[in-house]
């Protein structure tokens, strides 16, 4: 019957399946809508209790800082959490720990839990001289003798030294560096007139014969065989050098010596640093157990002034964002109330964290700007959207009005924060300090966004009844009106300049609009998570004066000037190029990017980790550090092929092999190599390491006991290897890792390699990078998710495009700017998903949601709408970075550079390219507007419904 009447056939012909998802997505969009209308109304009803709960609730939590605890362990934070490196670090500490190390130690292989170290150079000449010589003796004479008082007051205060605190031999006596031995045998030489004993590198014999290396002790070595500041081959004699390293073990066995041994450290420094003063003429370069984690943190300290520097300047900028010339409309209050809002937030997620008994660190100075970048961006997209409301209308409404625009686009941009930051907080984050970031900035991102919808909101009910009541914005004095005001002097009338609304209303109840006027024929085309991109403008928000904003210099100039000018015919090629040009930089830098696994790049700079990184780079970067070769499994050390095996793979480094000495020692008294198993273990027991020369290598193997009459066997036992590096000495030592890790796998000896280093290398790349990767496949499904539901599902196309081009340039341009790829680096990368969606999602809706007219006329109308409020967050949050560049640390420099480049990519999308791209790419705006052939020209009528606090009027406007 339908299809036989004439009149319904085009009615029938609407209810296809795409025509059928429209509707059920206009439906979703509108029962949104018409939620937050009602939020907002209740809101606006209740402004009192929205204003004054969350500023309570963020003082009672604030009274939590009493429970602020910082984080100690800064290797959980910055090394991969799960990685092979450390299951293998804690077998070797289980197999040879360093406690019962009764010989030399490597400074740069063994990490206990306490020790002080200082790198010595000379200014001029050689450390090696006797003058810097007996300087250096002497500093390690009173080293030794320091002594610290513990507790510093009191009667039960005892005198602690080194002797006490130090790990002992097997003679009771102090562990120290070969190199200090060896320098003592040549003062002693001196000063008795015997011949010098030749000082041997990198591998040296002394005077009990024993060999030691010293390539980690001492550096910038020039040997007899070359004048070069190269490292001569094993065993070359010593020329002249420019610094050496002196290492001091400490242990800690309990909670007192731990405290006694922490006074030790900050006594090492202090002894140093006075040292230092009395003896111009060598340098000290200190480091502690304890100085990444101080330097690391001291971050923060120094963030404190400029982070309230960036407050002011961005609360200025604020205030001069939100003012206009229209002394009634302006509402700079606004600006610093919603910084204040910002603050608040912070004040109860940090409450949060202090009351469940979360920790604190220096990565945690990005997320203030996370929440900035955000809560500015709702901010001024409420205000944004409350002065296209009726000024007719009672402030509930126009409150309601504001949450029915603006509030699907912030709760679909906040939606985008939580899922990105939520998912890289997740367990499926290796990297401690990533996801303890992201967790913090979700919980900061999700208050903000309560915060706004509370207590911005009832502080933009205030504003808007003293707009109502004609006072002025800033001094909240009732205007004078004009016939009143032209008797004041000339200040006081621009002071106090309005226009009132009985002077622009040119007819009681109907506004006349043409159909080319963009601000007003915006369809209801949105939905769930085009709340993402919150698409649309909303039917009552219009005024009675065409041009009710042009007091507003940013939207005066983008109406005037910016929006022609971007949409000029003759300026679409160069963005065009200009876009070619940010791509083929970005690639450029994409194609660069290198890992920075370094703790020391992320600690405040000119300190004492700095300063002695930097000095052990210049002086032992060209020997790789001290590699552990651990075999953890009985091996038939007897058999020539494993005694082949084991000298090949050491073959190419320099070594300290008890292996390589044993065979040599037996070759040396005519013995065989290959012998039957408790021939082998006898003569290494009780002949070979008896030998003084050779006792050393006792604590290098472990013997099981086999049964009762029979010789042990060697359980577990260690060698040490040195590699050859240049100037890229931490990616050799990731190949040298893998390498090594692949051999491992095949021989037939099982043996594990470890160096303390390893732990930051291992797996550091997949780490960092797997939490980004994650944020952006979630930001992408939750875009393809959103165009099921969104009414222009193109608007989840251009986003994600959007997305993963600001994306590809902030990498590209860091690594352009020297910045690497760290934990730091990767925090500002997933930051960027979210504030790159704040930035362009709103102009990409507001385009996407008109019919009619041409794409030219909708960018311009959706650079007027979302442009002008993307522009000013853009502007205050690049203002709030600003002193943030003049902090002295590697880690704010990161966090600087990454969110500059953050706000300039957005900034280029949001106010460049996508306006001239939109102009000739999809979507198309005369899709379901074009007229059936043979029908005329007709008159549509729309009827809009006007709502005041006293009666209901139906307005029929004409279009």
């Amino acid at each position: 019957m339908l299809g036989g009447a004439p009149g319904l056939s085009g009615r029938w012909e609407r209810l296809e399946p795409r025509p059928r998802a429209r509707m059920l997505r206009q439906v979703l969009h509108a029962g949104l809508r018409s939620s937050f209308h009602a939020i907002g109304r209740f809101v606006a009803s209740h402004p009192v209790f929205f204003a004054s709960a969350p500023v309570l609730l963020s003082v009672l939590l604030g009274a939590s800082f009493s429970r602020y605890r910082v984080e100690a362990d800064v290797e959980n934070l910055l090394a991969p959490k799960h990685s092979l490196a450390k299951i293998e670090g804690n077998l070797v500490e289980s197999l040879f720990p360093v406690n019962r190390s009764k010989h030399a130690l490597y400074s740069d292989l063994q990490t206990p839990g306490r020790y002080g170290r200082v790198i010595v150079t000379s200014r001029k000449g050689s450390v090696l001289d006797p003058v810097h010589l007996d300087t250096v003796l002497k500093l390690h004479r009173r080293i030794y003798q320091m002594q610290v008082m513990v507790p510093p007051t009191g009667p039960n205060s005892f005198n602690y030294s080194f002797s006490y605190l130090c790990l002992p031999d097997d003679k009771n006596v102090c562990i120290i560096d070969d190199i200090i031995r060896a320098m003592e045998e040549i003062q002693l030489a001196r000063a008795f007139n015997r011949s010098v004993p030749v000082l041997r590198y990198p591998i040296t014999q002394l005077a009990d014969g024993r060999q030691a290396y010293i390539g980690h002790q001492l550096g910038g070595v020039q040997s007899w065989g070359s004048s070069r500041a190269v490292m001569g081959a094993r065993g070359e004699g010593v020329r002249s050098a420019r610094a050496l390293q002196l290492t001091y073990y400490l242990q800690a066995r309990g909670g007192l010596m731990d405290q006694v041994a922490n006074q030790w450290e900050k006594a090492f420094c202090a002894e140093l640093q006075h040292f230092a003063a009395l003896h111009p003429k060598l340098g000290l370069y200190p480091s502690t157990s304890s100085s990444l984690r101080t330097d690391f943190q001291f971050s923060s300290v120094l963030a404190h002034r400029p982070l309230l520097a960036s407050l002011g300047v961005c609360g200025m900028l604020a205030v001069l964002c939100c003012s206009m010339r229209d002394c009634v409309r302006s509402k700079p209050w606004l600006g610093l109330l919603a910084l204040l809002s910002i603050t608040l937030s912070g004040l109860t997620a940090a409450g949060i964290l202090n009351l469940t008994g979360a920790t604190y660190n220096s990565t945690y100075l990005g997320i203030p700007f996370v929440m900035l970048g955000h809560g500015l961006f709702g901010s001024f997209e409420m205000l944004s959207s409350w002065r296209r409301t009726r000024e007719d209308q009672h402030v509930k409404e126009r409150v309601a009005s504001v949450f029915e625009d603006v509030m699907l686009r912030f709760s679909g941009s906040t939606l985008l924060h939580l899922l990105t930051l939520g998912l890289a907080a997740s367990p499926l984050t290796n990297m401690e300090a990533v996801r303890l970031f992201c967790r913090t900035a979700a919980l900061a991102v999700a208050v903000g966004y309560v915060y706004t919808l509370s207590f911005y909101s009832s502080c933009l009910v205030f504003t808007g009844y003293l707009e109502t009541g004609y006072r002025h914005g800033c001094f909240c004095r009732r205007v004078p009106k004009p016939d009143r005001l032209d008797s004041k002097p000339a200040w006081y009338r621009c002071l106090m300049h309005t226009r009132y609304q009985d002077e622009t209303a040119h007819t009681p109840h109907a506004v006349a609009h043409t159909p080319t006027n963009p601000n007003l024929t915006l369809t209801h085309a949105a939905s769930l998570p085009a709340a993402l991109h919150g698409l649309t403008a909303n039917s009552t928000h219009t005024h009675s004066n065409p041009h009710p904003q042009d007091s507003h210099l940013l939207l005066g100039c983008v109406r005037r000037c910016y929006g022609d000018w971007i949409t000029n015919t003759y300026v679409k090629p160069f963005v065009v190029l200009l876009y070619l040009v940010y791509i083929s930089f970005g690639l450029m830098g994409f194609l660069q990017v290198t890992q920075g696994s370094d703790p020391s790049a992320l600690v405040a700079m000119d300190t004492a980790t700095v300063l002695y990184t930097r000095a052990q780079q210049r002086y032992f970067s060209s020997y790789s550090p001290v590699i552990g070769f651990y075999i953890y499994e009985s091996a038939p050390y007897w058999n020539t092929s494993v005694q082949r095996d084991l000298l090949e793979y050491a073959k190419g480094f320099q070594r300290i092999s008890w292996l390589e000495a044993y065979l040599n020692y037996l070759s040396d008294r005519n013995q065989s190599t290959s012998q039957p198993r408790e021939n082998f273990t006898r003569t290494l027991r009780h002949a070979f390491l008896r030998e003084p020369r050779f006792t050393h290598f006792a604590d290098d193997i472990i013997f099981a006991e086999r049964g009762q009459g029979e010789e042990p066997d060697v359980a577990a036992s260690r060698i040490f290897l040195v590699a050859k590096t240049t100037e890229n000495k931490r990616e050799e030592m990731s190949v040298l890792l893998d390498t090594l890790r692949r051999l491992s796998l095949t021989s037939r000896v099982r043996f594990l390699i470890f160096n303390p280093s390893f732990v930051y290398l291992d797996r550091y790349a997949a780490a960092v990078s797997s939490p980004l990767r994650h944020s952006l496949l979630a930001a992408l499904f939750l875009l393809g998710l959103s165009s099921l539901a969104a009414v222009e599902p193109l608007v989840s196309v251009w986003l994600g495009l959007t997305l993963a081009s600001v994306q590809f340039g902030v990498l590209g341009f860091m690594t352009l700017w020297g910045v690497e790829l760290d934990c730091v680096s990767v925090l500002c990368l997933i930051a960027a998903l979210g504030h790159s969606a704040d930035c362009s999602g709103p102009l990409l809706c507001g385009f996407a949601s008109g019919r009619g007219d041409s794409r030219t006329r909708w960018v311009r109308a959706a650079l007027e709408r979302h442009g002008v409020p993307s522009l000013q967050t853009l502007v205050c949050f690049a203002a709030a970075l600003a002193p943030l560049g003049w902090v002295r640390s590697n880690l704010t420099r990161t966090l600087f550079r990454c969110l500059t480049l953050t706000a300039a990519c957005s900034a280029l999308h949001t106010l460049a390219f996508l306006p001239t791209l939109l102009t000739f790419l999809p979507p198309s705006k005369s899709r379901g507007h074009r007229r059936q052939e043979g029908e005329g020209q007709r008159q549509e009528v729309e009827c809009v419904e006007m709502n005041d606090s006293t009666r209901v009027v139906d307005q029929i406007t004409t279009v």
